[in-house]
């Protein structure tokens, strides 16, 4: 089938390189415009999707959003069969699923219906699930809604961050995406109906769920810097400057109250509102990710310091 892509960041270009590699038709792709990054902005840098297809030689558009006559008669003219999409960045209106003939199909990263929505990655980590998965589902109007075609598991580790998870779960949808499309080409898959009244949600992640509270207990806390590590990075306060906190195990320590530093000399452990917490890594406001060790010898913590 003749294919158009959707996708934008790394975990997408997985996806697609699968398909490159496999010999599908891929007839054009769709991804975010190139976005300013760096100290002054100045710079505009392509999203990894759009890099390999400029590579394989593929036709890129770049809208702002996927709507409008234009956008449409361009999609149109690629006159592809089916449409893929995988990490996108734009909820896709009716006028623009309906236009290939066999529908679209996403890759997402969750077992649905759980975690629908736009992070469902940190959500499965901060929730504390034992395993999460990809599925390939047909897409509808609804938020992530759509009958599952094909799902792959595969288990949470407790050392696991988002970025970790999110390599393999990238992995894991190019081989989903890969084995699905012959049987879908071919008629052989029953699509499933999700349970709609099990579905639980992933919004995204702003800079008020990074911060920590560290009243909850020690298993929450780690969780949380887990999961939103490497971006946007849980962080709290420490005398009255943001610190961002990496590299989190919980450990039965009731040292102290919620917040207190226990211990800066070789290492790095925080009092939560049950146990404590050991940091590896520590990101200090304007400054570059380090270790606790080199944190503390530059007098960044001391023992009874506060994060609040």
């Amino acid at each position: 089938m003749r294919i158009v892509f959707f996708g934008t960041p790394g975990f997408a270009a997985r996806s697609l390189s699968a398909l490159l590699r496999e010999g599908h038709d891929v007839a054009g792709v769709v991804t975010q415009p190139d976005r300013p990054h760096g100290r002054s902005r100045s710079t505009l840098v392509p999203p990894p999707v759009k890099l390999l297809a400029e590579s394989a030689g593929l036709p890129v558009l770049q809208p702002e959003r996927p709507s409008g006559d234009v956008f449409l008669a361009s999609l149109r003219r690629l006159e592809p069969a089916l449409g893929v999409v995988v990490a996108y960045g734009h909820i896709l209106k009716p006028e623009v699923l309906t236009i290939p003939p066999a529908g679209m199909i996403n890759v997402h990263a969750s077992l649905l219906p759980r975690l629908r929505g736009a992070a469902p990655i940190p959500w499965a980590i901060a929730n504390g699930d034992s395993e999460t998965g990809v599925s390939i589902m047909q897409m509808e109007a609804g938020l992530d809604s759509g009958p599952v075609l094909h799902r792959m598991r595969t288990p949470i580790g407790i050392d696991d961050t988002a970025g970790t998870l999110t390599e393999r779960l990238a992995d894991l949808g190019a081989a989903a995406l890969i084995e699905t499309l012959p049987c879908l080409a071919a008629g052989a898959i029953r699509p499933e109906p999700q349970e709609h009244g099990a579905a639980t949600f992933a919004p995204k992640i702003d800079r008020g769920t990074a911060r920590l509270d560290w009243e909850n207990d020690a298993g929450t806390v780690a969780r949380q810097i887990r999961a939103f590590d490497p971006v946007p990075g849980a962080w709290s306060m420490l005398g009255g400057r943001e610190v961002k906190l990496f590299g989190a195990r919980a450990v039965d320590d009731d040292g102290g109250p919620a917040g207190t530093v226990l211990l800066a000399d070789g290492g790095l452990r925080v009092a939560a509102g049950r146990g404590a917490v050991e940091i590896g890594e520590v990101q200090p406001a304007g400054r570059r990710r380090i270790g606790v060790r080199e944190w503390a010898h530059g007098r960044g913590v001391a023992t009874g310091a506060r994060f609040e």
